[in-house]
């Protein structure tokens, strides 16, 4: 069962078994860092210490990062640098989209900094990467990691508007927390965004991810999953928060594997067509198998 929550662990705790991973170094690894260093590409996988780096590299999967590496928020648990992001790479779609067809990719997850430097948070690039690669690869599935637009609908509305394979917006944490670790982000905004993207393609797969162990109750988790099903999202990701560096907010503590798979099981039941719940587990880990998880569970 899901057990109580304790006292906050040490600032810089030892990591328990479960959450130990290999160092990345394989040959398909070097390959694609090669690869994307070369074509000038960011993914969230190196920004934000990513531990399945490894793993989903060694097997030719990644995570795109657009419109640079420099956000405009700070968020209290996110590795990425935050500061003044220097205009927009209007050559990276088509840079993107090669890269794509030569990893041989079937499944591409495209996600971002915040933008809040432009008129429209960056949707239009999103826009024309999913345009880039369906063009270029069409056989490829596209999922995109967005960001919240500052609520935009229009913004929204043109990412919608290229057909995402996926839609997934991240609420992060519970309503409590939420303020403390996202202080320029918004909860009911983050929930709208799902709502509206509903509303604007009702046909479309729509994702959600949690990070556990930054201070919420598992009862509070609980109740996000469920408001999370209010809006019909339809797949979620539960992960261990992992401290990035002392300036970030503390790790409350680890939750079990069991814990995790407790509160799978409750996503299950709550509705979602797929839960990916895990210690290691992040918003683009096996995003093809959610993908279709949720084709076959229409």
């Amino acid at each position: 069962m899901v057990s109580k929550d304790s006292a906050p662990i040490a600032v810089r705790p030892k990591l328990p078994p479960w959450l130990k991973v290999s160092m990345p170094g394989s040959p398909r690894y070097l390959e694609l860092k090669q690869l994307m260093r070369g074509h000038q590409l960011n993914t969230v996988c190196e920004e934000a210490h990513c531990p399945n780096i490894g793993e989903c590299w060694g097997r030719g999967t990644a995570t795109f990062m657009i419109l640079g590496d420099i956000c405009t928020r700070r968020c209290h648990y996110c590795a990425v640098t935050t500061g003044r992001p220097q205009g927009v790479d209007l050559m990276e779609p088509g840079r993107l989209a090669e890269t794509v067809r030569k990893m041989g990719l079937r499944y591409c997850v495209i996600t971002s900094v915040n933008r809040d430097d432009l008129a429209d948070g960056g949707a239009f690039i999103f826009a024309a990467c999913i345009n880039r690669i369906r063009k270029e690869v069409p056989e490829c599935k596209v999922e995109v990691l967005i960001p919240d637009f500052g609520g935009s609908r229009d913004a929204l509305a043109r990412v919608m508007d290229a057909g995402p394979d996926v839609l997934n917006h991240n609420i992060e944490s519970t309503r409590r927390v939420f303020p403390r670790v996202r202080p320029k982000g918004d909860y009911r905004r983050s929930l709208d965004l799902l709502v509206n993207a509903k509303e604007l393609d009702p046909a479309s797969v729509t994702k959600s991810g949690i990070i556990v162990g930054m201070g919420e109750t598992v009862a509070e988790v609980v109740d996000t999953m469920r408001e999370l099903r209010e809006v019909d999202c339809d797949l979620l990701t539960i992960g261990q928060y992992l401290r990035p560096s002392a300036r970030h907010i503390a790790i409350d503590r680890f939750y079990h594997p069991s814990e995790f798979a407790d509160l799978a099981r409750i996503g299950e039941e709550l509705g979602f067509k797929h839960v990916a719940s895990g210690p290691l587990v992040r918003s683009s880990y096996h995003a093809d198998v959610q993908h279709d998880a949720a084709l076959i569970n229409v």
